[in-house]
């Protein structure tokens, strides 16, 4: 066995890759006997086929059908625009509804290095842009009355070892300085009220954190987009944009050619994220797509889910590479997400590991069986920060860095409005270069390494959790 393949095994989250009891386990009492390899959220809204034929011409042409894509449709359609989605798979299949439903405003960017370099007067209409597509999205979904399971609940982060709870604290200063939100010191001995483990070094807990069912919004928001006149294409893979000469009175410009047929635009927005192929090189080049994992439990035994997480609350840690947890909308069963190994793996091979990584957490968990596995991609980008512009006359609205279900709600309605010239201002997140992401051939190296430096951090600080016992 080669070294790589003894380090992805191991998940070196040390001691506790020590689980040969969880990867030895029996499959049959792993695994449900109604396993699957799809998101636990498609049960409830299935990604659905539309092979409605593509009109001849449109004035805007929108590639990918996410909450980005379909939130830029419904806003420009409330405008009057004539607008088309297109998706090359099924509606509703790619990353917005694997995702695990997490909402938060603006406290990731401020607790990553996006912020480095950048101007005091950016950064905090950065901060007031973000915070402003938590609120968006519960005005959205208030206002139409859209069917998403919001809740907002808070949101644990642990401290993995006790340095890194000397350092949350620090950040929950930071987070009410720079956004405002209500942030509460958790010490380890009072851990249990927020979450029945005694795994972390104690945490804090942000007040304005939410959930909601990833494809249950999504169905809500194409419901939405066809209410007020856009159509949806499945199937349709954009696979050429090209800049026409018209003369005609709707002025298009683009021709975007699809693997059902071709359509006429005047504008196209490509909002594809961690699926944009390589036939749109200019922005394949600057995300990065990296898999995301989770696992869904069983239902749980009566009682279980409050001792877990009394407040049903949003969890995640301090860890290079994160655990991240949440109970379903309805309260009845764990998802439970985080990268396995270094290389990719199947969903049913990576389910073993997540099983193994979620029993450290909660050993309680022991003879609950798995139901469903499922991946998506995340879109990353260098500077840690989503952009929206326009390249070339075509429009983009990219890179939801892990943050995605109210930003890129946002940044689709504001894409939009900019397109129509109702806003004249693209927002601080439309400013400055869109940096390369070293992705294309360079990415089959930085996703597996960074992975892997990520995972030795966590094996170092976990040796010091060990001494510290």
């Amino acid at each position: 066995m080669s070294l790589f393949d003894r380090i992805s095994r191991t998940n070196l989250d040390w001691p506790h890759y020590a689980e040969p009891v969880t990867l030895m386990r029996p499959d049959s009492l792993l695994f449900h006997e109604a396993f699957r390899c799809d998101p636990y959220w498609w049960d409830a809204a299935p990604p659905e086929t539309a092979r409605t034929p593509l009109p001849n011409q449109v004035e805007i042409a929108i590639v990918g059908s996410g909450y980005c894509g379909l939130s830029a449709a419904a806003e420009a359609a409330n405008h009057g625009a004539r607008v088309a989605v297109l998706d090359a798979g099924e509606i509703g299949a790619g990353g917005s509804t694997r995702s695990g439903g997490m909402v938060s405003s603006g406290q990731k960017l401020a607790l990553t290095n996006a912020i480095a370099g950048v101007s005091a007067e950016r950064l905090q209409r950065l901060m007031r842009e973000s915070m402003a597509s938590f609120d968006y999205l519960k005005r959205l979904v208030a206002d139409e009355s859209l069917d998403a399971d919001l809740k907002i609940t808070g949101r644990f982060f642990g401290a993995y070892t006790p340095g890194h709870f000397d350092q949350l604290r620090r950040q929950g200063e930071l987070l009410r300085d720079k956004t405002g939100v209500t942030v509460h010191v958790i010490e380890r001995d009072a851990q249990r009220a927020m979450i029945g483990s005694d795994y972390y070094y104690g945490g804090i807990l942000v007040d304005e954190y939410g959930g909601l069912h990833t494809a249950k919004y999504h169905r809500a928001l194409r419901e939405l987009a066809r209410r007020r006149g856009v159509t949806l294409h499945s199937h349709a893979q954009a696979e050429r944009i090209e800049r026409i000469a018209s003369h005609a009175p709707d002025g298009a410009r683009f021709r975007v050619h699809t693997a059902r047929g071709s359509l006429d635009a005047r504008h196209v927005l490509v909002a594809t994220n961690g699926y944009t192929g390589p036939l749109l090189p200019f922005f394949a080049r600057r995300v990065l797509p990296v898999a995301s994992y989770q696992i869904a439990t069983e239902p749980l035994p009566d009682g279980l889910m409050h001792a877990l997480n009394p407040g049903a609350r949003m969890i995640s840690d301090s860890k290079r590479n994160l655990f991240y947890t949440r109970p379903s909308p309805d309260g009845t069963r764990m998802l439970f997400g985080s990268r396995p190994a270094i290389r990719e793996l199947s969903e049913r091979d990576a389910a073993r590991h997540l099983y193994g990584k979620m029993l450290q957490l909660w050993p309680a968990l022991r003879d609950v069986r798995i139901t469903h596995a499922w991946k998506g991609y995340v879109a990353m980008t260098r500077d840690k920060l989503a952009h929206i512009g326009v390249h070339d006359g075509i429009h983009y609205a990219l890179g939801c860095n892990g943050n995605g279900v109210a930003l890129m709600s946002y940044l689709g309605h504001r894409v939009a409005r900019h397109m129509l010239g109702v806003d004249r201002d693209a927002g601080a997140f439309g400013e400055g270069e869109f940096p390369l992401s070293g992705a294309g051939i360079a990415s089959q190296i930085a996703v597996p390494l960074g992975t892997a430096l990520y995972q030795l951090d966590d094996l170092w600080r976990g040796r010091v959790r060990v001494a510290l016992s």
